[in-house]
């Protein structure tokens, strides 16, 4: 059976569209507040306060405004790279608060082609579903599991999934290159991984 029609792509893509409808019905207000709420907890973690450049993102359609965060990043002296896609997967580069992003595909603002590509030790991972063994469900693309594994070569990467409560599931399908991620945060607070 080919990749792309297994069974537990099909179930993922189900998952997917159920966790999605429900963080779109959130309210404007919530997700604000919600993203607020998560970059406080986040900023907080000690492990993430230690990485010299952290890989974030540009929130599109109605995913947690990793913004906040950001800006707590940037007010305690940390230096924030964000992606971009490209054919040889996700590439980082650093951005600065105010310099402008150029629009990438899949509706994404990128920073500029001519800034060089820099490798974080630590990522804040967008999700469209989430479980309690630190699985999650991107959009189907595959890029951050790869660039997780790309950057875990260089030594330890610091995963830490961001997302709304709503969007977690009893449990994500997972597959040999699915990636746990170290730690999953939502507008409530950490989430507690099961082990193993």
């Amino acid at each position: 059976m080919a990749p792309h029609s297994s069974p537990s792509r099909a179930l993922k893509a189900q998952i997917r569209a159920e966790a999605l409808a429900r963080r779109d019905a959130l309210s404007p207000e919530d997700r604000a507040d919600g993203a607020r709420r998560a970059a406080e907890t986040i900023a907080a973690m000690p492990d993430l306060a230690r990485a010299p450049l952290v890989g974030a993102f540009w929130p599109i359609r109605s995913e947690i405004d990793p913004r906040p965060l950001i800006e707590r990043l940037f007010a305690r002296g940390q230096r924030v790279a964000l992606p971009k896609v490209t054919k040889q997967g996700l590439v980082f580069r650093e951005w600065r608060a105010g310099e402008e992003l150029v629009k990438g595909g899949f509706g994404l603002s990128e920073p500029r082609d001519d800034l060089p590509p820099l490798d974080p030790t630590a990522l804040i991972v967008p999700l469209a579903a989430f479980d309690r063994a630190g699985q999650r469900i991107g959009y189907g693309a595959g890029y951050y599991d790869q660039a997780i594994e790309r950057l875990s070569k260089n030594g330890p990467v610091l995963t830490v999934g961001i997302a709304f409560s709503v969007q977690e599931v009893a449990a994500v399908p997972a597959e040999p290159h699915d990636r746990p991620l170290d730690h999953l945060v939502t507008e409530q607070g950490p989430v507690p991984l099961r082990q193993g």
